[in-house]
């Protein structure tokens, strides 16, 4: 639609003044109006081009620390290849040094680098596999572990425990045999049990709910002969009539959190510095405290 109107202008392209009809009219020529466009299309390609650079250099954080004299706890553990407990760990045990600036930590970049420079002998450890002594009867196995016979050797077949015969009696590992059921069996602070007849007169639940329920919450049980029991406290605290105690525990997935780990690298200090784990149903927890001392950050 055509106008009347005069407006001074300027042009956007090449910055002359003109008279322009429209109020959306940016050049003064045609010509003004395609190079404008032009150029908008190069700028256009150069931010994408800048901004695939800047992902690709986010996505290796290593190509932003290799040319600063100091660099944070954080990328000291990027540099490396290792989570930020481990540098803790390493400036705890000396192996690494750290100046403290207000709140934050900082390491020189050549100090990480020197690490390497005297590296040590690799030795690979070597096993030797101590002699077995002590041994079960099978008879002693089923009395201190309330198992039948038949399901002693349901459990040998998959755990292929060391045995031997001796005088026609079939002698156990002590040490493979209670370290199997010590795994299962729930805590000795545990006193209280539900048998499944009490759980379903009291809940009035069906024998696939209650497994389902043992399951999903990992509450602990035992066998005594061939009934078992589930841990009254814990079953209340899943049905929600009693309070649960403040968490002494970290699970694995809660650990890794905290921490910044890999599973792998959590099992390697629960197993270096013999972190206390429990097993409850599938479910492994680990003390929370001792996690907590381990990894706590230094104090220069």
């Amino acid at each position: 639609m055509s106008s009347n109107i005069d407006l001074k202008k300027i042009c956007a392209f090449c910055g002359q003044e003109f008279i322009a009809h429209k109020t959306t009219t940016t050049c003064c020529s045609h010509r003004c109006s395609s190079l404008l466009y032009k150029q908008k299309k190069r700028e256009a390609k150069v931010r994408e081009h800048d901004a695939v650079t800047e992902k690709v250099i986010a996505e290796k954080p290593i190509e932003k620390i290799k040319d600063k004299p100091y660099i944070s706890i954080t990328e000291a553990a990027l540099f490396i290849g290792v989570s930020r407990p481990t540098i803790y760990l390493y400036l705890r045990n000396g192996e690494i040094s750290a100046k403290r600036l207000g709140s934050k930590y900082l390491i020189a970049r050549e100090d990480i680098e020197n690490l390497f420079n005297n590296p040590d002998k690799f030795e690979p450890i070597r096993n030797e596999r101590k002699a077995i002594t002590e041994f079960y009867t099978t008879k002693e196995i089923l009395e201190k572990y309330s198992i039948s016979n038949s399901g002693l050797y349901k459990i040998a077949q998959t755990q292929n425990f060391p045995k031997t015969t001796s005088r026609g009696k079939t002698l156990w590992s002590k040490s493979h045999i209670d370290r199997y059921f010590e795994k299962r069996n729930p805590s000795q602070e545990i006193t209280e049990w539900y048998t499944v007849a009490e759980i379903q007169e009291k809940f009035g639940m069906s024998l696939s709910a209650i497994y389902t329920l043992v399951s999903k919450e990992g509450i602990p049980k035992i066998k005594v002969g061939i009934e078992a029991r589930y841990s009254k406290k814990h079953f209340d605290i899943a049905k929600g009539i009693a309070e649960p105690e403040p968490p002494a525990e970290y699970t694995i997935a809660e650990a890794m959190v905290k921490f910044g780990m890999t599973r792998d690298q959590l099992y390697h200090y629960v197993k270096t510095y013999k972190i206390t784990r429990t097993k409850r149903g599938k479910f492994t927890y680990l003390s929370r405290k001792e996690l907590d001392d381990l990894l706590a950050p230094p104090t220069i």
